[in-house]
């Protein structure tokens, strides 16, 4: 029996920034027994269905935006006869939909590091469960990924776990309910030995591909202490010396080394932090601002961020103690208007902020904002080609709607077109050298002008795109620009690179 893990996605570029993660550690879980899978990521190139022989197993792994090309993927997998085995974020929410349309034998909820030998002996001995619960497993448990069967020159960065689990709450994301609010992390051990065997096959850009890589605020430590709660206020400081000593032991790997990861705007309170992040060479992260104005913040349940003046000022910070930001706004929020569009490409301009994504309001599965739209439509939703628009996910691309909610003032198209036109400005070649100038060198600034034009070829034109040839444009575009972007930021590989004490 051979095992196969597919990574599924509509659009090929040959090329990709990160690394999907989960096929590494499924991999790393898999009993030697069985070999070494075979791994498909379709961002880089399609599955080949004559390799899938009757009696295989097939993990395809899905999020809300591929759920769709992986039932296609399941079904011809069944038709081959192999197992099927869904697992990812929207397969937790939704085992059902996986077997009725995805001709799944079995569904994974949760995390799959430790139930997913147990799927396949089942497979193995034709007994496959339905239904196999992974639950939220302790951070001791996760699996280390196998990166020995990464390609090495089809990645421009690999992605590292370093946490599961977010203590916010807001209301477009699923991940604190998904992955819990208590925050699970993982040993500076396992962390800096995986870091460091990616760095011997030469990868120097390191995505630590966290919910959130601030788990502990000053906010929180205050709390405990004005609620005299010795056993909260032990446990959070236990969490954050734990991040300290992690950052610690990354500034120790080689000078070379990049690595980035994703956090809450509060991080920008705590000067400590962020001395720490800079010292251990994290040189980035992404921070959901959301919204520039009050009013936004409130409808998407994020009040603890600022707005206006304090929220460049904010922002600044990072850039200030040398942590660039990946800043993430949302557009089509009840409370924007018209003059929302301007104002917000205003404040990222102003507040220095490296790269940014501007994406439209979407009601995800297993979010606040999912739970209100749905309800809202009532039993009998709209439907576009026979599909409920509460399945939004089974629409054929083509036919989906840029926007799921109605505006107060705003239509669907004049939201789609004005949060294009911010991306096109952002990402402009004048914007893109503009801010290219902390850059020291012609090499550097040249990776920066690439990977800014490949980010918003992927993101933007493909996200918010009026028409499939804007797609396939935009996938052309990448195809083009990837590989030699990929050796912009490869490095010498160091197989005698050992471990920092």
């Amino acid at each position: 029996m051979n095992v196969h893990l597919i990574n599924p996605s509509t659009v090929s570029f040959g090329a990709a920034v990160i690394t999907p993660r989960w096929q590494y550690v499924l991999a790393g879980a898999t009993p030697k027994t069985f070999g070494d899978p075979i791994l498909v990521d379709e961002t880089l190139f399609q599955i080949d269905p004559a390799r899938i022989q009757p009696g295989d197993a097939v993990g395809i792994g899905i999020h809300t935006a591929n759920a769709l090309r992986g039932y296609e993927i399941g079904k011809l997998a069944r038709e081959r006869g192999a197992y099927v085995i869904f697992g990812g974020i929207h397969a937790t929410l939704y085992p059902e939909e996986a077997r009725e349309l995805g001709g799944a034998h079995a569904v994974v909820k949760g995390d799959g590091d430790v139930v997913w030998a147990r799927v396949l002996t089942d497979c193995h001995a034709g007994t496959p469960q339905p239904l196999y619960l992974g639950g939220q497993i302790e951070a001791r448990d996760f699996v280390q990924a196998r990166w020995d069967l990464i390609p090495r020159d089809r990645y421009m960065w690999a992605s590292v776990q370093t946490v599961r689990g977010c203590p916010k709450h807001c209301s477009f994301c699923s991940v604190w309910r998904t992955d819990g609010q208590r925050p699970r992390q993982r040993s500076s051990d396992v962390v800096i030995e995986e870091i460091v065997q990616l760095r011997r096959l030469g990868f120097r850009f390191i995505a630590l591909a966290d919910d959130n890589f601030y788990p502990v605020t000053i906010t929180d430590l205050r709390l405990a202490t004005q609620q005299n709660n010795t056993a909260r206020l032990n446990e959070l400081k236990a969490l954050r010396a734990e991040r300290f000593e992690l950052m610690e032991r990354l500034s120790k790997l080689p000078d070379d080394m990049v690595l980035f990861t994703q956090i809450t705007m509060e991080a920008a309170e705590d000067v400590e932090f962020l001395s720490a992040m800079k010292a251990a060479r994290i040189k980035g992260a992404l921070v959901g601002v959301e919204s520039v104005t009050p009013a936004g913040l409130k409808d998407v349940y994020k009040d603890f961020n600022l707005a206006g003046a304090d929220l460049i000022e904010r922002l600044k910070t990072f850039r200030r103690h040398g942590v660039h930001v990946l800043g993430s706004f949302i557009f089509g929020l009840p409370s924007d208007r018209p003059e929302t569009f301007d104002a917000t490409a205003a404040a990222a301009q102003q507040a220095d902020v490296t790269f940014a994504q501007f994406v439209t309001l979407s009601p995800y599965p297993g979010t606040v904002d999912f739970n209100r739209w749905e309800k809202g439509l009532g039993a009998n939703p709209p439907t576009i080609a026979g599909i409920p628009l509460t399945r939004r996910w089974l629409i054929p691309q083509a036919l989906r709607p840029k926007l799921y909610w109605d505006h107060p003032v705003m239509s669907a198209e004049e939201i789609r077109s004005r949060t294009q036109q911010v991306w096109d400005n952002f990402y402009s070649f004048t914007s893109i050298w503009k801010r290219s100038r902390f850059i020291k060198s012609s090499r550097g600034r040249l990776a920066f002008l690439l990977i800014s034009k490949i980010y918003r070829q992927m993101y933007a034109d493909t996200g918010i795109a009026t028409d499939s040839a804007r797609v396939s444009r935009s996938g052309r575009w990448v195809r083009l620009l990837g590989r030699p972007c990929r050796h912009l930021f490869a490095g010498r590989p160091m197989p005698n690179l050992q471990v920092p004490a």
